[in-house]
């Protein structure tokens, strides 16, 4: 098989990763890729966006199967335009249309769909400008915190937790004045839901699903999940808490709800799905869906997977997914993010990277990275995923702990607490 793969991040460089592990793989492209991906395949001067571009070119090499990594093509339509031009229908693509991309697309069309399709999820209501003085009151009848969510697509940004309500109620009407462009022109208020987070993933031509392994990863860019958002710092898998009757839970009552709601609702999904869910006194509640695999959850989940991931994707092109087998790796594995100092906020690139002969490069997994005069220098906040394998958790993070000692970058920085509140939980059965 001949693969396109697009993006630029570390979910795209595991991606990449696993594909090219595949007996079954001719060649692989990825677009625009970074330097990790540009030692495994061959990376491509191709916008994500650039949808005409990228069908000529995978007219002219032959390719036949096409995955989406980030969302923003997927929630602008990429499989949509495929489907619509005749002679691009024979290429499979890896990811929803903009119909079942809208799980992640619209924070309140994702709520809807759930409290149609009776999916735990906090409590909530949308508002836009001219229902301001409703969403005033709404956030009233609220006990605090109280969570406020950009509709729209934001960068991972969009989301606002405060206390106090009258911050709640002034962050409000900045939302919905445009602090965050369109994306925040609706505006969803939740309920504020107390737990311990996780993701969950599954694979699905919208009848049939595998579920992967799932993980937990860690936004904050400070210990003790403290200071400002981040693209994510860190991951681990599997989750000690997710124990099987929580699993259980998972699949009966949100899985499964929803691949039944997409279908019932005539939205053609195939691709992967990523449950962010809440475990709240031993229940899974939804706070969001998206429409494709999460980073750094990706850097940890997909070594997991001992399947051959073309196995899965020729599933998706043939209707037999029911019929493919997913393996899990028993190994736990966890991933620590290198990062640019002052990320999330301003940050130098092209900073060159040192990676040591020590370090197991194949875990290396490249986020924000490109070459330069042979040299790997830095090109974004969130610059490599270090992942390691170990027999249990604690080995993992021990594990690629140390590996860190092998890459180094001016002004690098590392939380280094991922994945100990989870070495707390109890152990999973």
């Amino acid at each position: 098989m001949k693969i396109l793969l697009l993006g630029s991040g570390g979910r795209e460089h595991a991606l990449a990763w696993k594909i090219s592990q595949s007996s079954q793989l001719e060649k692989l492209y990825v677009a625009p890729g970074n330097a990790g991906t540009n030692s495994i395949a061959e990376n491509i001067d191709l916008s994500v966006e650039d949808f005409e571009g990228i069908a000529q070119f995978m007219l002219d090499k032959k390719i036949e199967i096409l995955v989406v990594g980030p969302e923003n093509p997927l929630v602008n339509g990429i499989h949509d335009y495929f489907d619509s031009r005749p002679d691009l229908t024979q290429i499979t693509v890896v990811g929803p249309k903009k119909e079942g991309a809208k799980l992640e697309g619209s924070k309140g069309f994702s709520k809807d769909f759930m409290k149609r399709h009776r999916i735990p999820t906090a409590k909530y209501g949308s508002f836009n400008y001219d229902t301001l003085d409703k969403g005033l009151a709404y956030l009233d009848s609220l006990p605090g915190p109280y969570v406020l969510k950009a509709d729209g697509l934001a960068a991972g940004k969009g989301v606002i937790i405060e206390s106090d309500l009258s911050k709640a109620k002034k962050a409000l009407k900045k939302m919905l004045k445009g602090q965050f462009g369109s994306a925040s022109s609706t505006v969803v208020i939740e309920e504020f839901l107390s737990g311990v987070e996780l993701s969950v993933f599954i694979i699905t031509d919208g009848v049939n699903y595998k579920i992967l392994p799932e993980a937990k990863d860690y936004k904050r860019i400070g210990e003790n999940d403290t200071g400002l958002n981040t693209g994510g710092m860190g991951a681990v898998s599997p989750v000690p808490f997710a124990n099987r009757e929580f699993m259980d839970k998972v699949e009966n009552q949100v899985i499964i709800p929803t691949v039944k709601g997409l279908r019932k609702e005539n939205i053609d999904y195939s691709g992967f799905i990523f449950f962010g869910l809440i475990a709240v006194k031993g229940d899974p509640y939804v706070i969001e869906y998206n429409c494709r695999l999460g980073d750094p959850e990706t850097e940890v989940v997909l070594p997991r997977l001992k399947s051959d991931i073309l196995e899965l994707f020729d599933g998706l092109a043939t209707n037999t997914l029911s019929e493919r087998d997913v393996e899990i790796d028993p190994r736990s594995a966890s991933t620590i993010m290198l990062v640019s100092g002052g990320y999330p906020e301003k940050y130098k690139s092209g900073v060159e990277i040192e990676i040591g002969a020590a370090v197991n490069s194949d875990l290396l997994f490249h986020a924000g990275t490109k070459e330069v005069n042979n040299k790997i220098v830095t090109n974004g906040g969130r610059v490599i995923s270090v992942t390691a394998y170990g027999k249990n958790l604690e080995t993992a993070l021990k594990n690629s702990y140390d590996s860190i000692d092998n890459v180094s970058f001016d002004k690098m920085y590392f939380r280094k607490d991922i994945g100990k509140d989870v070495l707390k939980s109890p152990k999973k059965k």
